[in-house]
């Protein structure tokens, strides 16, 4: 045993955990398993779990009564191509794009935002 703490992952509220986790999973073309109460989608880099939580709400982003707290990132090497396959897997595009040139913004099923950037994430010192 040991005082060892290491980071395993993140999980997202969600109205149906299995639904969310099959859309990230067909996002990813990864895996889905699991149920409408607790899912996890397993891809290329990673896993994200899905909760299902009574009364769900999703924000309002960019700014609304519900506040965003939390997006997902995902990097990607061609912005349109990856948008495609987003919106055929039911990814809904926010109309309000702030940094168009390297990332788009997305809405999943359950209206949690995520992008598709071509951007990978930043070394900070």
């Amino acid at each position: 045993m040991s005082d060892s703490i290491k980071f395993s992952g993140v999980t997202v509220n969600a109205p149906d955990a299995r639904a969310l986790a099959n859309f990230y999973a067909e996002l990813t073309r990864g895996v889905a398993k699991g149920d409408e109460h607790w899912a996890i989608a397993t891809g290329d880099g990673g896993s994200i779990g899905f909760q299902q939580v009574a009364g769900f709400r999703p924000p309002d982003w960019p700014d609304g009564d519900i506040p965003m707290q939390l997006h997902l990132e995902f990097y990607v090497d061609d912005l349109e191509a990856t948008e495609r396959r987003a919106l055929a897997a039911g990814a809904v595009k926010f109309s309000y794009q702030p940094n168009a040139d390297h990332c788009f913004v997305y809405a999943d099923p359950a209206g949690h935002p995520f992008c598709l950037s071509t951007w990978e994430a930043p070394e900070l010192t």
